[in-house]
């Protein structure tokens, strides 16, 4: 299919990317008649749509964090059901970044195109894992898309929390985490090291927390951090928002070691300057390996970039012989943050 014909039918309108075809938007950043969420960060789900079609853990969020603004006809799907819509078939496909996340496979008149939301491919126990899905065209984000963001082992991060624990026994540590999907995954692989002790939480993350628990992810025992005793709290590892991390909320707990678990805790003067005393890379993005490395396997001819560090993974794209295309959508944030 020649670039013409993809975007002949896929565009990019006031609300975000449109397939015309099909008569709906992909994670629109304003209300639109009928959306395919890829999955309930609020820079990808946003409030006031009328019909949405997402996964049926991505329906679930959308429901409990966005209340009255949630779709007003949800349509929940698993992963691999094809469904036509329109003039097109779409399928989704597990995406890795978060609890129901997913990609969007649209297939129109012999072209597959995919767009792969937000994504890892590093292993996570709280959602299903990254599907390789190949395509024509692949849209992709680049959030972490410059060479020096290689995250490494998740796991090893936390070795290095338990560490510290063991090593300040009469200190909290207290960890920031996004509330969807970081906090949940922090926690599991805490679990999954053999920390069976409670952890603590900021009041904003047990919803999210419970949300994840009703779809079967196990996460231990869980207590408020804000009626804790501060005695209960020493040696405990609590976790927060991270705007919370350096507010007066945190004051209460015992000598804390401040963390913060993110995939920017790879630039140290970042670290240093939001007073992060223990960085842990764990980042729910695609690093630039598997950014790049996606692209190649997808066998895709063409690459678009909806967000994040577009002009070096753009550079790189056409050193491999493919065309490249930066959407700039706006209305996208870094979760990590």
């Amino acid at each position: 299919m020649t670039p013409e014909r993809f975007e002949s039918w896929l565009k990019v309108d006031r609300k975000g990317l449109y397939c015309r075809p099909g008569g709906f938007h992909i994670d629109p950043h304003g209300a639109v008649r009928r959306a395919i969420v890829t999955h309930g960060h609020s820079d990808h789900a946003r409030p006031g749509h009328d019909a949405v079609l997402a996964t049926k853990e991505t329906v679930a969020i959308m429901g409990a964090r966005l209340g009255v603004g949630a779709p007003r006809r949800p349509q929940a799907t698993t992963y691999g059901e094809p469904l036509a819509i329109g003039d097109v078939t779409v399928t989704l496909f597990p995406a890795g970044h978060v609890l129901g996340s997913a990609q969007v496979l649209i297939e129109y008149k012999g072209a597959r195109v995919v767009i792969s939301g937000d994504y890892k491919r590093s292993a996570d126990p709280t959602c299903a894992p990254f599907a390789l899905v190949p395509c024509d065209l692949f849209v992709t984000e680049a959030t972490f898309a410059l060479p020096v963001f290689q995250h490494g082992d998740a796991r090893a991060e936390v070795a290095k929390l338990l560490k510290s624990v063991k090593q300040f026994p009469e200190r909290a540590h207290v960890v920031g985490a996004y509330g969807l999907g970081k906090t949940q995954r922090v926690i599991a692989l805490l679990r999954e090291a053999g920390y069976e002790r409670p952890i603590y939480l900021h009041g904003a993350l047990q919803a999210c927390c419970d949300l994840y628990e009703s779809f079967g992810v196990g996460l231990g025992v869980l207590l408020s951090a804000t009626g804790a005793k501060r005695d209960d709290l020493k040696g405990a590892i609590v976790l927060a928002p991270p705007s919370a991390i350096a507010d007066r909320w945190s004051r209460r707990l015992p000598d804390p070691v401040t963390a913060f678990a993110s995939g920017w805790m790879r630039v140290r003067a970042r670290a240093r300057q939001q007073g992060i005393e223990l960085p842990l890379v764990i980042s729910d993005h695609a690093d630039w390996r598997e950014l790049t490395e996606t692209i190649a396997e997808t066998g895709a001819e063409e690459v678009w970039v909806t967000h994040g560090r577009e002009d070096v993974l753009l550079h790189h794209i056409e050193t491999t012989g493919r065309r490249g295309r930066a959407l700039a959508l706006i209305g996208r944030e870094d979760e990590d943050q």
